[in-house]
């Protein structure tokens, strides 16, 4: 898999093992062994592959992307990842993603693609070495740029988007991935809404709703390579999962709650933004939501009725 020494090759085999085995800090001990010996270990459908380091030469960091666009996309090949691709953001607090990563790592049966979008210029991400990839955009680009700059990296036939703040606590993921197998579900999570006017919605249990929430939502690549993206005019995160679910709902596909065990911790963005600048990023984009889908109740579960 690589000219690596002989010593090197055995620590990424014994944290290959380690990575099965589900424990996760001694992989990450091991990983880093693998760096302090001048090498990074990268996970891939075919098994571990080692690089050497390096100095980093001048015009060779990694990029930072200010388009979504420019981010060089995948969705051309075939999917080539058998397991699922859990994407998550970073706007900052990039601990909260290192323990939900762990989390799907940790409760998942088998392999899946990781991607992180740092969205908060958090530099290299040390922690993340070793996962599949992550990409920097500027962080001006806001929630929805970002989540739509990682999309045309996915690789596998299902992707899941997935909050900082969720914590799994069983295979969510993969019941997530069985509820995809009925081709009339086009997006599904742990956390529907439901709303008789468009103008106020409620949490619901489904199973079919209006809208998934963005804390986990699951949907399959093919929608990504018809087009399906956020709406970049989405900065702050607020609003933009519904707008979302509504994309889905108007290509004849339902929104669908799968039930899962996560712990939702403190949401970071929440928290620390201010409560009237909150209340006015989320006014504006309720708005903005309103203004695409103004009138089209035959969209919702209760027919508008």
């Amino acid at each position: 898999m690589s000219e690596a020494p002989e010593d090197v090759r055995a620590l990424a085999e014994a944290r290959h093992r380690a990575r099965q085995a589900r424990d996760f800090a001694s992989a990450d001990e091991l990983r880093d062994r693998i760096r302090r010996a001048g090498f990074d270990v990268h996970d891939t459908p075919s098994g571990w592959q080692l690089t050497p380091r390096g100095p980093e030469a001048p015009g060779e960091a990694e990029p930072v992307y200010a388009r979504s666009e420019d981010v060089p996309s995948v969705l051309e090949r075939p999917p080539s990842f058998d397991g699922p691709t859990v994407q998550w953001v970073i706007q900052g607090w990039a601990e909260d993603a290192r323990r939900s990563v762990r989390s799907v790592g940790r409760t998942l049966s088998g392999a899946f693609q990781s991607i992180i979008v740092d969205a908060a210029g958090t530099g290299t991400l040390d922690w993340y070495r070793g996962h599949d990839e992550v990409i920097h955009v500027t962080t001006a680009g806001g929630w929805a740029m970002a989540q739509n700059a990682g999309l045309p990296r996915a690789a596998s036939e299902v992707v899941i988007l997935v909050d900082g703040s969720v914590e799994f606590m069983d295979d969510g993921v993969g019941r997530l991935r069985e509820a995809l197998r009925d081709p009339t579900v086009g997006v599904t999570g742990p956390f529907g809404l439901v709303t008789d006017d468009l103008h106020e919605f409620r949490e619901s249990d489904g199973p079919d709703v209006d809208a998934i929430e963005g804390y986990v939502m699951a949907f399959r690549r093919e929608l990504v390579e018809q087009g399906l993206r956020f709406d970049e005019k989405f900065k702050f995160y607020r609003t933009a999962d519904i707008e979302l679910s509504f994309r889905i709902k108007a290509m004849g596909l339902r929104a669908t709650v799968t039930p899962i065990a996560v712990t939702r911790h403190e949401h970071r963005m929440w928290a620390n933004t201010p409560e009237d600048e909150r209340a006015r990023l989320s006014k504006r984009n309720f708005y903005r939501f309103l203004d695409a889908w103004r009138g089209r109740t035959d969209l919702l579960v209760s027919g508008g009725t």
